[in-house]
């Protein structure tokens, strides 16, 4: 299986730069995956295709204002950190830009609450640095901090809350799950009143998910390591879904990477938490997961790879020729895919 077998045409000015005014009334591709059929609809439309009995899994990750610009203490010099994992208190490791102008040892200025120190340069380029903040440091970062957003986006963010779900709540990611962006509170609420559950998971996205895949053989890809946690209300919720004949759907990538990672491992839904770098593609056998709401994902990348896995890869490849003729907007401000 080749990389370049989940390569696809994409014209520059389908690439959403900014979001829609109103979150459900982006697009909404929906994909038989045993039929591949494809219909067209709007998100609020969803509710059409859901059904008494079903569960929704969200990603309740909420995404740090996780860029920030430092002045060097020495040379004046301006360098980009972005923060990516919390090693200690008030201690991170960040990608930093232009590194050679961050090595160890040099101080940097965000503002006059917060200073830090690269300790330590990794031997993948990443950087620790120790942070001294006046104050409570996430209050700071929220005060100084932009929305990392992927490099694809070049206009202004006016809003920060249109790059968090409405029900995001656990902090602790560098890129958002944008399969959740699509949902207000009040189209979660008339969800629920149609008897379907909804069921929280944690997994904080790394900017790993933007990486490209490298490697032309796909199985020598290796996949970045990311934080989940599973409560014991969200376990029994899957598991009583999963006995009663009920769906399971995943709202995001990264919501079906944490149920796949738990049933994997444990056999059923279980409260935990810890680490995955699960790479699902084509042949990977899902064991929790029925149906997946996602956006339309970048050539090559282990996200295409992985809703090829779930649908096929041919429905894959011409549901996006067909996204592509019907201008859909793609990547993560754009349109939905629901594939049942």
């Amino acid at each position: 299986m080749r990389t370049s077998d989940f390569n696809y045409y994409l014209p520059e000015e389908l690439i959403a730069q900014t979001p829609l005014k109103n979150r459900q009334e982006s697009r909404l591709m929906v994909l038989s995956r045993q039929e591949g059929t494809i219909y067209h609809e709007h998100f609020y439309d969803i509710k059409k295709y859901l059904k008494k009995g079903d569960c929704l899994v969200l990603n309740n990750t909420r995404v740090l204002p996780a860029r920030l610009y430092g002045i060097r203490s020495d040379t004046g010099a301006v360098v980009e950190f972005v923060l990516l994992k919390q090693k200690a208190e008030n201690v991170w490791e960040c990608l930093a830009g232009p590194g050679k102008k961050a090595k160890a040892g040099h101080s940097f200025e965000f503002s006059d609450k917060l200073t830090a120190v690269v300790t330590e340069v990794l031997e993948n380029g990443n950087r620790i640095l120790e942070f001294k903040v006046q104050g409570e440091f996430f209050a700071v970062l929220d005060e100084i901090g932009q929305m990392p957003l992927p490099p694809y986006i070049k206009e202004k963010l006016e809003d920060k809350e249109r790059y968090q779900t409405v029900y995001s709540k656990e902090l602790g990611s560098a890129a958002a799950p944008t399969a959740g962006l699509h949902f207000t509170n009040d189209l979660l609420d008339e969800i629920r009143a149609m008897g379907v559950k909804t069921a929280f998971v944690t997994l904080h996205v790394g900017l790993g998910t933007f990486r490209p895949v490298k490697v032309d053989d796909v199985t020598q890809h290796k996949m970045h390591s990311e934080f989940y946690a599973v409560s014991k209300e969200t376990a029994d919720i899957i598991n009583e879904t999963k006995q009663n004949g009920g769906r399971i759907i995943c709202v995001g990538t990264t919501s079906c990477r944490t149920v796949e990672s738990v049933f994997l491992k444990y056999g059923k839904m279980t409260e935990c938490s810890g680490d995955t770098d699960i790479f699902i593609y084509p042949g990977f056998e899902f064991k929790c997961m029925d149906g997946l709401i996602t956006n339309f994902h970048l050539p090559e990348s282990t996200l295409i790879m992985l809703v090829s896995a779930f649908a096929g890869k041919d429905n894959i490849m011409q549901a996006y020729k067909c996204a592509v003729e019907e201008k859909y907007r793609f990547f993560s401000f754009g349109d939905a895919m629901l594939i049942i």
